[in-house]
């Protein structure tokens, strides 16, 4: 952040009038319409499939519980090169169309999928288990004892959702659409493929294209200002409202049975983004892959596959373990100096990963290139590159990427535990470190697993800052689509995808079990 702080300082006034007179409304606009697109979506598809697999039983849930957190794995800019290839003018749809109805190119009308209203849909296809992984979890931790209670008073079963199990999962379903939202933003490849103008590509262009790294900065500030305000919105609007345990008869919800045309409209409701986010585009992948010339059991993809895990593996258990310090600090030590670090900590999620690479790539150059002067005039040896030639930097761009994902996703549970089993584990002896391990851990591991897993595809899927800051010669499967993408080689960016997708469906199913279980949270509050 000081280094791009340090490049938009040295940009010339004239820079920024020329970006304010011409592209930075354009820019802004553009931005702030995709912002409520996904917003709107993500919130609608995530926090009600979420709901209905977790509050009530029709034919399928068992499937489509596991099913909606599938579009997870995707890459955005995947899902972009797919329904373009299938939608477009010379694509399966409008081809079948025209063969059925003998219609010319100028004959009928069709969305345009290269448009913000396309790109949106992208998004929300793959950021909405965002919301409905953090939404299902926090209805699964739902007591009876507050919805009998409404339900006792004269609510129905959708009235009493409005007014006690979307409350208390409020603070789950924001935080995961901050996630989207901030995705969204900071996206470049999906908008760069679709040839929308946002603020990243603004930036891209400005840094890379143009060398202009002042104007670039500048344009990343406004960035990070738009991310402040949303993190600060987010959380004034939330206040000090917490969710505690309501009652001593702490028991799940029975779920409700429905039937007719009740049973159908759910169905319909969860297995539509099902459809839509990952059982097509993975028939279509399939297809476009099967034509190409990749060897999956080639030494260079499995070279491939092995980069990708050892990236995501490592930056996962670092962001989360971090994150989990940063969240423990604020919840045991609460003062400015505890909030000031987590908010800035959310910051990077916003903040593009190519203006991340640069911003840490100066100065731990520079490191590197006086530590390696010092070794020289010492002792007559080179130490080489020891931060920027290996997956150090790449790993701290990740952290600093994702840092606020794996914050959101820990606080949300965090959120839920009264502050009184703190202060009864201090009168029975427990310091921080004590009340972290007994409490806190047995009863968040679910948040802690699903921050893992968040971060993980996250890696899994990051483009920018990993074809910045790679080694040399350390190319992942991200890389390796984008390359061929680039291109026009779609089917064989078809092959990398599909193993990206792979890669990270395993965590998603493992975490859709973890979460199926019953909990007993009288249980386990009552053991620690």
């Amino acid at each position: 952040m000081i280094a791009v702080a340090l490049a938009a300082a040295t940009g010339t006034t004239d820079s920024l009038r020329h970006l304010a007179d011409t592209v930075l409304l354009r820019y802004s606009l553009t931005t702030a319409s995709l912002v409520v697109i996904v917003a709107i979506g993500t919130a609608i598809v995530g926090t009600g499939a979420a709901w209905l697999v977790t509050m009530t039983h029709f034919p399928g849930r068992g499937a489509l519980e596991i099913m909606l957190a599938l579009p997870f794995a995707f890459p955005a800019y995947v899902m972009g090169y797919v329904y373009t290839d299938f939608l477009d003018h010379p694509g399966a749809v409008q081809t079948l169309l025209r063969n059925v109805t003998g219609w010319g190119p100028r004959d009928y009308w069709f969305p345009e999928i290269r448009s913000i209203g396309g790109a949106g849909a992208m998004f929300i296809v793959v950021l909405y288990p965002y919301v409905y992984l953090l939404a299902r979890s926090a209805f699964l931790r739902e007591s009876a004892t507050a919805n009998l209670a409404a339900r006792s008073l004269g609510r129905g079963s959708v009235s009493a959702f409005f007014s006690v199990s979307l409350p208390i999962a409020r603070p789950a379903i924001a935080g995961g659409m901050l996630l989207a939202i901030m995705e969204t933003i900071a996206d470049y490849g999906t908008v760069s493929y679709f040839g929308i103008q946002t603020f990243a590509t603004g930036i891209y262009t400005s840094w890379f294209s143009f060398a202009d790294r002042g104007g670039a900065a500048q344009l990343a500030f406004c960035l990070l200002i738009f991310a402040l305000f949303l993190a600060t919105l987010e959380r004034t609007q939330r206040g000090a409202a917490r969710s505690h345990s309501a009652g001593k008869r702490e028991v799940r919800m029975p779920r409700a049975r429905l039937s007719g045309w009740r049973s159908a409209g759910a169905f319909l409701f969860c297995a539509v983004p099902v459809f839509f986010g990952f059982v097509l585009p993975v028939i279509l992948l399939v297809e476009m892959g099967l034509g190409s010339e990749q060897n999956l059991l080639s030494r260079r993809y499995l070279g491939f596959i092995r980069n990708s895990l050892v990236l995501a593996s490592i930056a996962a258990v670092v962001t989360v373990t971090l994150a989990v310090t940063i969240a423990s600090y604020k919840r045991f030590c609460p003062g400015k100096t505890a909030r000031a670090a987590s908010s800035i900590a959310r910051i990077g999620y916003a903040v593009p990963g190519g203006v991340i690479a640069v911003g840490l790539l100066v100065p731990f150059a520079a490191l590197d290139n006086g530590i390696d002067s010092l070794a020289e005039s010492w002792f007559g040896v080179s130490t080489g590159l020891i931060f920027t030639g290996t997956v150090t930097v790449l790993v701290l761009a990740y952290m600093v990427r994702f840092m606020a994902a794996a914050l959101n996703t820990y606080d949300s549970g965090l959120d839920t535990l009264n502050t009184s089993l703190d202060a009864a584990s201090r009168t029975l002896g427990s310091n921080s470190g004590g009340i972290l391990y007994r409490v806190h851990w047995p009863i968040l591991k679910t948040s802690v697993f699903t921050a893992l897993l968040i971060v993980f595809v996250d890696v899994m899927k990051e483009l920018p800052a990993t074809l910045i800051m790679r080694p040399f010669n350390y190319d992942t499967l991200a890389v390796q689509a984008h390359r061929l993408a680039s291109d026009e080689r779609l089917a064989g960016a078809a092959v990398p995808s599909l193993v990206i997708v792979l890669i990270g469906l395993i965590p998603v199913i493992l975490l859709c079990r973890q979460l199926a279980r019953p909990v007993d949270v009288k249980q386990e509050h009552h053991n620690h």
